[in-house]
């Protein structure tokens, strides 16, 4: 019966490195469009019960200029582009063109926003739902810009890590494999949920305010996570 048993309930394999690596874009792509879904939902929802002081896309359009904002004054220089200011312009533009502007989306909404009736509606809806796409596309850039910052984090934490490990393996120090294995599975839906919240959020927020927190608790979870790792392998 025994074996039987542990048969029909063969164990499950772990994730490799490699298969992480390969299913990091395609996680990555689902947070963008999850984020997008909601924040559209939470705007139409504000529109429609008049949670903003602004009336019909008005509130959309402000959060994506103070967007736009950020990134002329805490952006100005990356270590991933040269010249970031202008790359995302350039990259929201694109984008923009592309997908409302070629397929007649955002000629239609400006020709009805002032119509009348279920067609200017539509029109007030479909514009917000433009702004607040583009509202998530220009944190998306943020994240990419503060890429570094989390690479940062995550190195720090793995070398405090190491050295606290190194101390407790020469110093008899006791193994804790409970703490190792819910700190590593805490590691990326921390990470996740902290990039959900920010590409969601209804309102415009200083970035650093939001991801210099993030990324300090990113690298206490890795460095946690290396800590706590066993001593003898």
């Amino acid at each position: 019966m025994m074996t039987t048993s542990r048969e029909s309930h063969p164990a499950k394999k772990r994730p490799t490195w490699f298969g992480w690596a390969v299913g990091l874009p395609f996680r990555i792509v689902a947070v963008v469009v999850v984020s997008i879904l909601t924040s559209i939902a939470v705007e139409w929802v504000g529109i429609y019960g008049g949670w903003w002081a602004q009336p019909g896309a008005g509130h959309a359009q402000g959060v994506l200029t103070h967007e736009l904002g950020w990134i002329d004054t805490q952006f100005t220089r990356s270590l991933i582009f040269s010249h970031p200011v202008e790359m995302a312009r350039t990259v929201i533009t694109t984008v923009y063109d592309a997908v409302f502007v070629w397929t007649g989306i955002a000629p239609w909404l400006g020709a009805h926003t002032s119509s009348g009736g279920v067609s200017q509606t539509i029109a007030t809806y479909g514009q917000a739902g433009i702004d607040v796409s583009l509202v998530v596309l220009v944190r998306v850039f943020i994240l990419t810009l503060t890429v570094p910052l989390f690479v940062m984090a995550a190195a720090v934490g793995i070398v405090d890590g190491l050295v606290r490990r190194d101390l407790r393996k020469f110093g008899a120090g006791r193994e804790s494999a409970f703490i190792y294995h819910h700190a590593k599975r805490l590691t990326g839906p921390v990470f996740i949920l902290g990039w959900l919240i920010y590409l969601s959020v209804p309102f415009s927020v200083n970035p650093n305010t939001f991801l210099v927190p993030c990324a300090a608790l990113f690298g206490l979870l890795i460095s946690v996570t290396t800590g706590s790792f066993k001593k003898y392998l």
